[in-house]
């Protein structure tokens, strides 16, 4: 079994964090998570870590590997170099809790403020029908598993935290687009994605895309579109006067 030392930041506060070595025999196979556990059960039962289903489809362990944001349950060990040694870092988003734990609370309670999905009246016979394009347009962004680490690469709120009272940040502009595209939500959240959402603020770097580990398309097919939806209707003249009109 190849030797592998791994370099975790530990510490219940970023300022006082620091890295800890840990040289760890690795078997064929094993991811980084699995190291993870090789180490508390081994050197630091007290090692806190936030991992759930162990499949990529939770979203619980993500973390930054080597600097990189991943899913530590789908980061194989076999894609780093035995000489060369591996840091595992907390996601640097979001507020420290402790050693590779984050508070994530904020994606939480930005997840309140979007209003949910608001139907018409059915058809004659009681039914709601969709075409099949339509079904599909939004099962790609059904795929997020809320791992947070298109948030977590965002410069918009990485670099400038204070930004995250007026920026809901790449995850949530998948959900809003999922929203504007389901064919029978009647909800106006235009006003929303413009002002609270704070779309304009991304400058579309691609950086949430590369993150994504679901391979969700969310700079292309969610925040282009709703930058496209707030300028077709904030400024598209008959529009303006159509929601005037409408009083929206």
């Amino acid at each position: 079994m190849p030797e592998f030392t791994i370099a975790v930041q530990r510490g219940e506060a970023e300022a006082e964090s620091q890295w800890t070595d840990y040289i760890v025999d690795v078997e064929e196979g094993q991811v980084v998570l699995d190291v993870i556990h090789r180490i508390q059960a081994t050197e630091a039962p007290d090692l806190a870590v936030r991992w759930n289903c162990k499949a990529g489809k939770c979203g619980s362990c993500s973390a930054e590997i080597n600097g990189k944001p991943r899913l530590m349950c789908m980061t194989r060990m076999n894609l780093f170099d035995p000489a060369e040694k591996i840091t595992v870092a907390p996601m640097k988003t979001w507020p420290l809790i402790r050693d590779l734990v984050t508070d994530v609370g904020f994606n939480y309670e930005t997840a309140e403020k979007i209003p949910a999905v608001k139907l018409g009246e059915p058809s004659e016979d009681g039914d709601f029908r969709m075409h099949q394009e339509d079904v599909e347009r939004g099962q790609e962004f059904r795929k997020c598993i809320e791992c947070f680490l298109c948030s977590d690469v965002c410069h918009v709120i990485r670099d400038h935290p204070e930004n995250k009272e007026n920026f809901f940040g790449p995850r949530f502009f998948v959900r809003l687009a999922e929203l504007d595209m389901h064919p029978l939500d009647q909800e106006d959240r235009i006003d929303l994605v413009k002002n609270d959402a704070g779309v304009g603020y991304c400058n579309i770097t691609k950086c949430c895309t590369e993150a994504c580990p679901e391979d969700i398309h969310i700079t292309d097919n969610a925040i282009i579109p709703l930058k496209e939806r707030v300028i077709d209707s904030s400024y598209d003249p008959i529009r303006w006067i159509g929601r005037k009109i409408a009083g929206k």
